[in-house]
């Protein structure tokens, strides 16, 4: 089967399944193999930045292996067993659904005005602590969390799909996936996630991009404000201080014509980020169900471009 088939084909599996806790996951197994590697290098080498090197080089050639020897090895059995290898591994690579029904729930406990709940639930997908957070602040951070995610769980996957098929998007979630986990400015990790911070700011530097183009267009289909969006892409894309991770959120808070960041609190620190938007609009529960609405028709025109283009080479 075409790569390309096989994209839409894990796409749908995605769409219909999102992902189950049950199903065993192969981002799961590079996280627990980055946090052995880690402890394993950490003894073994004392300089922080190379240990951390060490530790990035190793899962990345953990899980290629790992990902070229299962291919491989369903090869061997028959060639529909690969078939239906390549597509379980991109479809695991894909986060769209789960990343909407995430932000679905914190909707409807506002909704429902519990807002314990929705801090609760807020709080299994923004690193920021949920108990301070007033409604606004909830729905501002769930927002947030959809436009940001956007390219490392939806796009980013799917461009290293595209470009290297289950290999690439394999490799790219064990770059994403150390990022999540050394990642962080703290005495931990400042020196020894300095490699997969910037390895993953790489990753992501054309994905992020290209999917911040595609949000305007996703806000003109969805009814939006899209001159707004473009408007706001242009201003306020690079207000942050990841050189990605704006690209999207200024395209959001342009469509849905509210204003992102500010302050926020992280492990006890207030920490002030700069203002991407224009305060046209309140940030309300209303805003989530809408930057889901981005979310899926911008993953569309993300995966039509991928199609297209492959169709033309």
């Amino acid at each position: 089967m075409r790569l390309e088939y096989q994209i839409a084909a894990a796409m749908i599996l995605d769409l219909a399944l999102g992902d189950p806790r049950w199903l065993p996951h192969p981002v799961r197994l590079i996280g627990n193999t980055a946090i052995f590697l880690e402890k394993t290098w950490r003894r073994l080498v004392e300089n922080e930045y190379l240990a951390g090197l060490a530790t990035t080089l190793s899962v990345l050639a953990a899980t290629g292996l790992a990902t070229v020897a299962l291919l491989r090895g369903a090869a061997l059995l028959h060639p529909y067993a690969e078939t239906a290898c390549s597509i379980f591994l991109i479809y695991t690579s894909i986060a769209v659904t789960d990343l909407a029904r995430h932000a679905q729930a914190v909707y409807e406990a506002l909704a429902r005005q519990d807002l314990a709940l929705a801090r609760q639930r807020v709080g299994m997908i923004v690193g920021r602590d949920p108990s301070v957070l007033d409604e606004s602040g909830v729905a501002r951070a769930t927002v947030e969390s959809v436009a940001e995610s956007m390219v490392d769980g939806v796009t980013a996957p799917l461009f290293f799909a595209f470009v290297g098929g289950p290999l690439g998007a394999m490799l790219y979630k064990a770059v994403n996936t150390m990022d999540s986990t050394f990642g962080y400015k703290n005495e931990r990790y400042q020196r020894f996630g300095w490699t997969p911070a910037k390895l993953d700011d790489l990753a992501n530097l054309l994905p992020a991009r290209i999917t911040g183009l595609l949000v305007p267009l996703a806000a003109l289909l969805a009814g939006m404000d899209y001159q707004n969006s473009w408007k706001i892409f242009r201003r306020d894309r690079l207000n942050h201080a990841s050189p990605n991770s704006a690209h999207t959120e200024a395209g959001v808070a342009g469509a849905l014509g509210v204003q992102l960041g500010g302050s926020n609190i992280y492990f006890g620190k207030t920490v002030t980020k700069p203002f991407i938007g224009d305060p046209f609009t309140p940030i309300t529960a209303a805003h989530i169900p809408a930057a889901n609405r981005l979310l899926f028709l911008t993953t569309l025109l993300a995966a039509a471009l991928g199609l297209t283009l492959r169709a033309l080479v």
